[in-house]
Protein backbone atom coordinates (compact mmCIF):
# COMPACT_ATOMS: atom_id res chain seq x y z
CA UNK A 1 0.00 0.00 0.00
CA UNK A 2 1.30 3.43 -0.95
CA UNK A 3 0.06 6.56 0.84
CA UNK A 4 0.52 10.28 0.42
CA UNK A 5 -0.70 12.80 2.98
CA UNK A 6 -1.51 16.42 2.07
CA UNK A 7 -2.35 19.25 4.47
CA UNK A 8 -5.15 21.32 2.93
CA UNK A 9 -5.77 23.62 5.93
CA UNK A 10 -5.17 23.71 9.66
CA UNK A 11 -7.62 20.83 10.17
CA UNK A 12 -8.29 19.40 6.71
CA UNK A 13 -6.19 16.56 5.31
CA UNK A 14 -6.22 14.45 2.14
CA UNK A 15 -4.84 10.92 1.99
CA UNK A 16 -4.10 9.39 -1.40
CA UNK A 17 -3.95 5.59 -1.17
CA UNK A 18 -2.82 3.14 -3.86
CA UNK A 19 -3.27 -0.66 -3.68
CA UNK A 20 -2.58 -3.50 -6.15
CA UNK A 21 -5.81 -4.31 -7.98
CA UNK A 22 -4.74 -7.93 -7.86
CA UNK A 23 -5.45 -7.98 -4.12
CA UNK A 24 -9.01 -6.86 -4.79
CA UNK A 25 -9.52 -9.37 -7.62
CA UNK A 26 -8.18 -12.21 -5.45
CA UNK A 27 -10.58 -11.38 -2.61
CA UNK A 28 -13.52 -11.12 -5.02
CA UNK A 29 -12.66 -14.58 -6.42
CA UNK A 30 -12.39 -16.08 -2.91
CA UNK A 31 -15.75 -14.68 -1.86
CA UNK A 32 -17.48 -15.89 -5.02
CA UNK A 33 -16.03 -19.36 -4.43
CA UNK A 34 -17.34 -19.39 -0.85
CA UNK A 35 -20.69 -18.09 -2.02
CA UNK A 36 -20.99 -20.91 -4.58
CA UNK A 37 -21.06 -23.43 -1.74
CA UNK A 38 -24.15 -21.95 -0.11
CA UNK A 39 -26.07 -19.98 -2.76
CA UNK A 40 -29.33 -21.42 -4.13
CA UNK A 41 -29.86 -21.02 -7.88
CA UNK A 42 -32.69 -22.69 -9.78
CA UNK A 43 -31.50 -25.70 -11.77
CA UNK A 44 -28.46 -26.50 -9.61
CA UNK A 45 -28.06 -28.63 -6.51
CA UNK A 46 -26.88 -26.80 -3.34
CA UNK A 47 -23.09 -26.55 -3.31
CA UNK A 48 -22.82 -27.47 -7.00
CA UNK A 49 -23.37 -24.07 -8.60
CA UNK A 50 -20.48 -23.22 -10.98
CA UNK A 51 -18.48 -20.20 -9.90
CA UNK A 52 -19.00 -18.71 -13.36
CA UNK A 53 -22.76 -18.68 -12.83
CA UNK A 54 -22.39 -17.18 -9.34
CA UNK A 55 -20.14 -14.48 -10.82
CA UNK A 56 -22.72 -13.61 -13.46
CA UNK A 57 -25.43 -13.05 -10.86
CA UNK A 58 -23.48 -11.74 -7.88
CA UNK A 59 -20.14 -10.54 -9.24
CA UNK A 60 -20.99 -6.82 -9.26
CA UNK A 61 -22.42 -6.87 -5.75
CA UNK A 62 -19.48 -8.83 -4.34
CA UNK A 63 -16.96 -6.51 -6.04
CA UNK A 64 -18.62 -3.44 -4.49
CA UNK A 65 -18.56 -5.10 -1.06
CA UNK A 66 -14.86 -5.95 -1.43
CA UNK A 67 -14.00 -2.42 -2.57
CA UNK A 68 -15.89 -0.98 0.39
CA UNK A 69 -14.14 -3.31 2.84
CA UNK A 70 -10.77 -2.59 1.20
CA UNK A 71 -11.27 1.16 1.56
CA UNK A 72 -12.35 0.83 5.17
CA UNK A 73 -9.37 -1.36 6.15
CA UNK A 74 -6.71 0.49 4.16
CA UNK A 75 -7.93 3.90 5.36
CA UNK A 76 -7.86 2.69 8.97
CA UNK A 77 -4.35 1.29 8.53
CA UNK A 78 -3.15 4.52 6.88
CA UNK A 79 -4.48 6.90 9.58
CA UNK A 80 -2.96 4.69 12.29
CA UNK A 81 0.36 4.71 10.45
CA UNK A 82 0.21 8.51 10.13
CA UNK A 83 -1.00 8.83 13.77
CA UNK A 84 -4.02 10.88 12.70
CA UNK A 85 -7.17 11.45 14.80
CA UNK A 86 -9.98 11.66 12.24
CA UNK A 87 -12.92 13.93 13.11
CA UNK A 88 -16.17 13.02 11.38
CA UNK A 89 -16.53 10.91 8.26
CA UNK A 90 -14.05 11.07 5.35
CA UNK A 91 -15.11 11.95 1.82
CA UNK A 92 -13.96 9.09 -0.42
CA UNK A 93 -13.27 9.56 -4.14
CA UNK A 94 -12.13 6.58 -6.25
CA UNK A 95 -9.51 7.69 -8.81
CA UNK A 96 -8.83 4.36 -10.48
CA UNK A 97 -10.20 0.82 -10.15
CA UNK A 98 -7.56 -1.03 -12.18
CA UNK A 99 -9.04 -0.28 -15.59
CA UNK A 100 -5.69 0.64 -17.16
CA UNK A 101 -2.86 0.55 -14.65
CA UNK A 102 -3.73 -2.46 -12.49
CA UNK A 103 -4.03 -0.29 -9.40
CA UNK A 104 -6.84 0.65 -7.06
CA UNK A 105 -6.43 4.34 -6.18
CA UNK A 106 -8.62 6.57 -4.08
CA UNK A 107 -8.43 9.75 -2.00
CA UNK A 108 -9.95 10.37 1.43
CA UNK A 109 -10.53 13.99 2.47
CA UNK A 110 -11.26 14.58 6.14
CA UNK A 111 -10.69 16.77 9.17
CA UNK A 112 -8.55 15.93 12.19
CA UNK A 113 -9.23 16.76 15.81
CA UNK A 114 -7.82 20.15 16.78
CA UNK A 115 -5.24 20.93 19.40
CA UNK A 116 -7.05 22.24 22.47
CA UNK A 117 -5.26 24.90 24.50
CA UNK A 118 -6.75 25.10 27.98
CA UNK A 119 -6.79 28.55 29.52
CA UNK A 120 -5.41 29.62 32.87
CA UNK A 121 -8.28 29.30 35.33
CA UNK A 122 -6.50 30.92 38.27
CA UNK A 123 -7.95 34.35 37.42
CA UNK A 124 -11.38 33.08 36.38
CA UNK A 125 -14.30 33.85 38.70
CA UNK A 126 -17.07 31.28 39.05
CA UNK A 127 -20.21 32.40 40.86
CA UNK A 128 -21.80 29.79 43.07
CA UNK A 129 -25.49 30.32 43.96
CA UNK A 130 -26.09 30.47 47.72
CA UNK A 131 -29.69 29.88 48.82
CA UNK A 132 -30.99 29.65 52.39
CA UNK A 133 -33.81 27.30 53.34
CA UNK A 134 -35.53 28.65 56.45
CA UNK A 135 -38.96 28.65 58.07
CA UNK A 136 -40.32 31.10 55.49
CA UNK A 137 -39.39 28.74 52.63
CA UNK A 138 -40.98 25.80 54.44
CA UNK A 139 -44.15 27.87 54.96
CA UNK A 140 -44.28 28.82 51.26
CA UNK A 141 -43.89 25.21 50.24
CA UNK A 142 -46.62 24.06 52.61
CA UNK A 143 -48.89 26.72 51.10
CA UNK A 144 -48.19 25.34 47.62
CA UNK A 145 -48.97 21.83 48.89
CA UNK A 146 -52.23 23.11 50.38
CA UNK A 147 -53.24 24.67 47.06
CA UNK A 148 -52.48 21.41 45.28
CA UNK A 149 -54.95 19.68 47.61
CA UNK A 150 -57.62 22.36 47.39
CA UNK A 151 -61.29 21.38 47.04
CA UNK A 152 -63.42 23.73 44.92
CA UNK A 153 -66.93 24.45 46.15
CA UNK A 154 -69.75 26.50 44.54
CA UNK A 155 -70.27 30.02 45.91
CA UNK A 156 -73.00 32.61 45.29
CA UNK A 157 -70.85 35.60 44.36
CA UNK A 158 -69.00 37.13 41.45
CA UNK A 159 -65.93 35.30 40.11
CA UNK A 160 -62.56 36.50 41.40
CA UNK A 161 -58.91 35.63 40.84
CA UNK A 162 -58.16 32.22 42.34
CA UNK A 163 -61.62 30.82 41.58
CA UNK A 164 -62.63 28.20 39.10
CA UNK A 165 -65.57 28.96 36.80
CA UNK A 166 -67.72 26.71 34.67
CA UNK A 167 -68.54 28.57 31.46
CA UNK A 168 -69.83 28.41 27.91
CA UNK A 169 -68.10 30.64 25.38
CA UNK A 170 -68.48 31.31 21.69
CA UNK A 171 -66.12 33.42 19.57
CA UNK A 172 -66.31 34.81 16.05
CA UNK A 173 -63.96 36.74 13.75
CA UNK A 174 -65.70 38.90 11.14
CA UNK A 175 -68.90 37.10 12.06
CA UNK A 176 -67.46 33.64 11.38
CA UNK A 177 -66.75 30.92 13.93
CA UNK A 178 -63.16 29.63 14.14
CA UNK A 179 -61.46 26.45 15.36
CA UNK A 180 -61.10 26.37 19.14
CA UNK A 181 -63.30 29.42 19.53
CA UNK A 182 -66.23 27.74 21.31
CA UNK A 183 -66.84 25.38 24.23
CA UNK A 184 -69.67 24.37 26.56
CA UNK A 185 -69.41 23.52 30.25
CA UNK A 186 -65.66 23.99 30.37
CA UNK A 187 -63.99 24.69 33.74
CA UNK A 188 -61.22 27.28 33.78
CA UNK A 189 -58.90 28.48 36.53
CA UNK A 190 -58.59 32.21 37.13
CA UNK A 191 -55.46 34.02 38.26
CA UNK A 192 -52.85 31.49 37.10
CA UNK A 193 -52.00 32.95 33.70
CA UNK A 194 -53.63 30.10 31.78
CA UNK A 195 -56.07 32.41 29.97
CA UNK A 196 -55.39 35.42 27.78
CA UNK A 197 -55.52 38.52 30.03
CA UNK A 198 -58.29 40.23 28.00
CA UNK A 199 -60.41 37.07 28.11
CA UNK A 200 -59.89 36.49 31.84
CA UNK A 201 -60.62 40.09 32.80
CA UNK A 202 -64.06 39.73 31.21
CA UNK A 203 -64.80 36.55 33.17
CA UNK A 204 -63.84 38.09 36.51
CA UNK A 205 -66.81 39.89 38.04
CA UNK A 206 -69.48 37.65 36.53
CA UNK A 207 -71.78 35.57 38.74
CA UNK A 208 -73.54 32.31 37.93
CA UNK A 209 -76.24 32.86 35.31
CA UNK A 210 -74.70 36.05 33.89
CA UNK A 211 -73.62 36.57 30.26
CA UNK A 212 -71.16 39.07 28.83
CA UNK A 213 -70.30 39.99 25.23
CA UNK A 214 -66.99 41.70 24.50
CA UNK A 215 -64.32 42.23 21.87
CA UNK A 216 -60.63 41.39 22.17
CA UNK A 217 -57.55 41.14 19.98
CA UNK A 218 -55.42 38.00 19.88
CA UNK A 219 -51.69 38.69 20.44
CA UNK A 220 -49.58 38.93 17.30
CA UNK A 221 -47.43 36.02 18.55
CA UNK A 222 -50.38 33.82 19.54
CA UNK A 223 -49.68 30.13 18.97
CA UNK A 224 -52.79 29.73 16.80
CA UNK A 225 -51.51 31.35 13.62
CA UNK A 226 -54.95 31.46 11.99
CA UNK A 227 -56.22 33.92 14.65
CA UNK A 228 -52.97 35.66 15.72
CA UNK A 229 -53.29 39.45 15.64
CA UNK A 230 -57.00 39.37 14.75
CA UNK A 231 -59.99 41.05 16.45
CA UNK A 232 -62.59 38.63 17.84
CA UNK A 233 -66.02 38.91 19.48
CA UNK A 234 -66.82 36.60 22.40
CA UNK A 235 -69.97 35.76 24.31
CA UNK A 236 -69.43 34.16 27.74
CA UNK A 237 -72.05 32.62 30.03
CA UNK A 238 -71.06 31.64 33.59
CA UNK A 239 -72.82 28.60 34.99
CA UNK A 240 -70.96 28.18 38.25
CA UNK A 241 -68.35 29.95 40.38
CA UNK A 242 -66.23 27.69 42.59
CA UNK A 243 -64.03 28.88 45.45
CA UNK A 244 -60.98 27.00 46.67
CA UNK A 245 -61.18 25.51 50.17
CA UNK A 246 -57.68 24.74 51.41
CA UNK A 247 -57.03 21.95 53.90
CA UNK A 248 -55.90 22.92 57.39
CA UNK A 249 -52.31 22.16 58.32
CA UNK A 250 -53.09 19.49 60.87
CA UNK A 251 -52.35 15.84 61.56
CA UNK A 252 -54.47 14.67 58.61
CA UNK A 253 -52.59 17.00 56.30
CA UNK A 254 -49.26 15.66 57.59
CA UNK A 255 -50.45 12.09 57.00
CA UNK A 256 -51.37 13.01 53.40
CA UNK A 257 -47.70 14.00 52.95
CA UNK A 258 -46.50 10.61 54.15
CA UNK A 259 -45.91 11.34 57.87
CA UNK A 260 -47.61 8.27 59.31
CA UNK A 261 -48.09 9.54 62.87
CA UNK A 262 -49.26 13.00 61.75
CA UNK A 263 -46.53 14.82 63.73
CA UNK A 264 -46.40 18.42 62.44
CA UNK A 265 -42.79 19.06 63.45
CA UNK A 266 -41.70 15.89 61.70
CA UNK A 267 -43.67 17.02 58.65
CA UNK A 268 -41.89 20.40 58.61
CA UNK A 269 -38.53 18.69 59.07
CA UNK A 270 -39.18 16.37 56.10
CA UNK A 271 -40.34 19.28 53.93
CA UNK A 272 -37.19 21.20 54.88
CA UNK A 273 -34.97 18.19 54.05
CA UNK A 274 -36.69 17.78 50.67
CA UNK A 275 -36.26 21.48 49.93
CA UNK A 276 -32.58 21.37 50.83
CA UNK A 277 -32.07 18.40 48.50
CA UNK A 278 -33.87 20.20 45.69
CA UNK A 279 -31.97 23.44 46.35
CA UNK A 280 -28.69 21.51 46.21
CA UNK A 281 -29.70 19.82 42.96
CA UNK A 282 -30.59 23.15 41.33
CA UNK A 283 -27.61 25.10 42.63
CA UNK A 284 -25.29 22.28 41.54
CA UNK A 285 -26.85 22.45 38.06
CA UNK A 286 -26.33 26.22 37.90
CA UNK A 287 -22.75 25.86 39.14
CA UNK A 288 -22.10 23.26 36.44
CA UNK A 289 -23.46 25.62 33.77
CA UNK A 290 -21.14 28.40 34.98
CA UNK A 291 -18.17 26.04 35.08
CA UNK A 292 -18.85 25.01 31.48
CA UNK A 293 -19.11 28.65 30.43
CA UNK A 294 -15.79 29.37 32.13
CA UNK A 295 -14.14 26.55 30.17
CA UNK A 296 -15.65 27.85 26.93
CA UNK A 297 -14.44 31.38 27.67
CA UNK A 298 -10.88 30.42 28.54
CA UNK A 299 -9.99 27.60 26.09
CA UNK A 300 -8.73 28.09 22.54
CA UNK A 301 -9.37 25.69 19.68
CA UNK A 302 -10.60 25.44 16.10
CA UNK A 303 -13.82 23.48 15.70
CA UNK A 304 -14.03 20.80 12.94
CA UNK A 305 -16.97 21.62 10.68
CA UNK A 306 -17.61 17.92 10.10
CA UNK A 307 -18.41 17.44 13.80
CA UNK A 308 -20.63 20.53 13.78
CA UNK A 309 -22.52 19.14 10.77
CA UNK A 310 -23.08 15.84 12.58
CA UNK A 311 -24.34 17.67 15.67
CA UNK A 312 -26.70 19.79 13.56
CA UNK A 313 -28.17 16.59 12.10
CA UNK A 314 -28.62 15.17 15.61
CA UNK A 315 -30.33 18.33 16.91
CA UNK A 316 -32.60 18.47 13.86
CA UNK A 317 -33.64 14.85 14.37
CA UNK A 318 -34.36 15.55 18.05
CA UNK A 319 -36.53 18.50 17.05
CA UNK A 320 -38.39 16.39 14.48
CA UNK A 321 -39.08 13.69 17.07
CA UNK A 322 -40.32 16.34 19.49
CA UNK A 323 -42.63 17.82 16.85
CA UNK A 324 -43.92 14.38 15.85
CA UNK A 325 -44.73 13.61 19.49
CA UNK A 326 -46.96 16.70 19.43
CA UNK A 327 -48.76 15.58 16.30
CA UNK A 328 -46.90 17.85 13.85
CA UNK A 329 -46.27 16.51 10.36
CA UNK A 330 -42.53 17.14 10.00
CA UNK A 331 -42.65 16.38 6.26
CA UNK A 332 -44.41 19.74 5.81
CA UNK A 333 -42.30 21.56 8.41
CA UNK A 334 -38.88 22.43 6.99
CA UNK A 335 -36.18 23.02 9.58
CA UNK A 336 -33.45 25.49 8.53
CA UNK A 337 -29.99 24.10 9.34
CA UNK A 338 -28.67 27.56 10.23
CA UNK A 339 -31.10 27.69 13.17
CA UNK A 340 -29.12 24.89 14.85
CA UNK A 341 -25.61 25.99 13.86
CA UNK A 342 -24.74 28.13 16.90
CA UNK A 343 -25.91 25.58 19.46
CA UNK A 344 -24.23 22.72 17.57
CA UNK A 345 -20.93 24.62 17.46
CA UNK A 346 -21.13 25.37 21.19
CA UNK A 347 -21.81 21.72 22.03
CA UNK A 348 -18.98 20.40 19.86
CA UNK A 349 -16.56 23.00 21.22
CA UNK A 350 -17.50 22.21 24.82
CA UNK A 351 -17.25 18.46 24.20
CA UNK A 352 -13.70 18.82 22.85
CA UNK A 353 -12.67 21.02 25.78
CA UNK A 354 -14.17 18.68 28.39
CA UNK A 355 -12.51 15.67 26.74
CA UNK A 356 -9.13 17.42 26.90
CA UNK A 357 -9.54 18.45 30.56
CA UNK A 358 -10.63 14.94 31.56
CA UNK A 359 -7.73 13.36 29.65
CA UNK A 360 -5.07 15.75 30.97
CA UNK A 361 -6.12 15.59 34.61
CA UNK A 362 -7.43 12.03 34.96
CA UNK A 363 -11.00 12.98 35.78
CA UNK A 364 -12.71 9.89 34.35
CA UNK A 365 -15.19 8.12 36.60
CA UNK A 366 -13.56 5.59 38.95
CA UNK A 367 -15.39 2.30 39.69
CA UNK A 368 -15.64 3.19 43.38
CA UNK A 369 -17.23 6.55 42.50
CA UNK A 370 -19.78 4.86 40.26
CA UNK A 371 -20.55 2.37 43.02
CA UNK A 372 -21.05 5.21 45.52
CA UNK A 373 -23.58 6.98 43.26
CA UNK A 374 -25.46 3.73 42.61
CA UNK A 375 -25.62 3.17 46.38
CA UNK A 376 -27.05 6.66 46.91
CA UNK A 377 -29.69 6.01 44.26
CA UNK A 378 -30.54 2.61 45.73
CA UNK A 379 -31.04 3.97 49.26
CA UNK A 380 -34.02 6.01 48.07
CA UNK A 381 -36.00 2.82 47.33
CA UNK A 382 -37.62 0.17 49.50
CA UNK A 383 -35.72 -2.65 47.74
CA UNK A 384 -32.19 -1.29 47.18
CA UNK A 385 -30.79 -4.65 46.02
CA UNK A 386 -33.12 -4.66 43.03
CA UNK A 387 -32.05 -1.10 42.12
CA UNK A 388 -28.37 -2.10 42.28
CA UNK A 389 -29.02 -5.07 40.00
CA UNK A 390 -31.02 -2.86 37.64
CA UNK A 391 -28.03 -0.55 37.17
CA UNK A 392 -25.35 -3.22 36.89
CA UNK A 393 -27.34 -5.33 34.43
CA UNK A 394 -27.21 -2.56 31.81
CA UNK A 395 -23.99 -1.01 30.43
CA UNK A 396 -26.08 1.94 29.15
CA UNK A 397 -27.40 2.70 32.65
CA UNK A 398 -23.93 2.49 34.12
CA UNK A 399 -22.63 4.84 31.42
CA UNK A 400 -25.25 7.38 32.52
CA UNK A 401 -23.91 7.13 36.09
CA UNK A 402 -20.34 7.43 34.78
CA UNK A 403 -21.32 10.64 32.95
CA UNK A 404 -22.76 12.08 36.16
CA UNK A 405 -19.57 11.22 38.07
CA UNK A 406 -17.34 12.62 35.32
CA UNK A 407 -19.25 15.93 35.34
CA UNK A 408 -18.96 16.05 39.12
CA UNK A 409 -15.19 15.45 38.91
CA UNK A 410 -14.87 18.14 36.26
CA UNK A 411 -16.83 20.74 38.25
CA UNK A 412 -14.83 19.96 41.39
CA UNK A 413 -11.52 20.35 39.51
CA UNK A 414 -12.49 23.69 37.92
CA UNK A 415 -13.76 25.01 41.25
CA UNK A 416 -10.41 24.13 42.82
CA UNK A 417 -8.53 26.01 40.08
CA UNK A 418 -10.73 29.11 39.79
CA UNK A 419 -11.87 31.79 42.21
CA UNK A 420 -15.28 30.85 43.57
CA UNK A 421 -17.61 33.54 44.84
CA UNK A 422 -20.85 32.77 46.65
CA UNK A 423 -23.71 34.69 45.07
CA UNK A 424 -26.74 35.06 47.37
CA UNK A 425 -29.89 34.10 45.51
CA UNK A 426 -33.53 34.31 46.54
CA UNK A 427 -35.26 30.99 47.09
CA UNK A 428 -38.11 31.97 44.75
CA UNK A 429 -35.69 32.94 41.99
CA UNK A 430 -34.02 29.54 42.19
CA UNK A 431 -37.21 27.52 42.37
CA UNK A 432 -39.07 29.53 39.76
CA UNK A 433 -42.70 30.50 39.53
CA UNK A 434 -43.86 27.01 40.58
CA UNK A 435 -43.12 28.03 44.14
Amino acid sequence: MQTNLETLSSLERRLSITLPMQDVDTEVANRLKRLSRTVKIHGFRPGKVPVKIVEQQYGGQVRQEVLGDTIQKSFGDAVREQKLRVAGLPKIEVQSAGDTNGKFEYTATFEVYPEVTLGDLSDAVVEKPAVEVGDAEVDKTLEVLRKQRAVFEPVARAAASGDQVKIDYKGTIDGEAFDGGAAEGTVVQLGEGRLLPDFESNVIGLSAGETRTFGMKFPDDYHGKEVAGKEAQFEITVHEVLQARLPEIDAEFAKSLGVADGDLEKMRSEVRDNLQREVKRRTDAQLKDRVMKTLLDTAKLEVPQSLVDQEIERLMEQMKQNLRSRGVNTENTPLPREAFSEEATRRVRLGLIVSEVVSQHGLSAKPEQVKEVVEEQAKAYEQPDEVRRWYYQSPDRLREIESVVLESNLVKWVVEQAKVEDKPMAFDDLMGSAQ
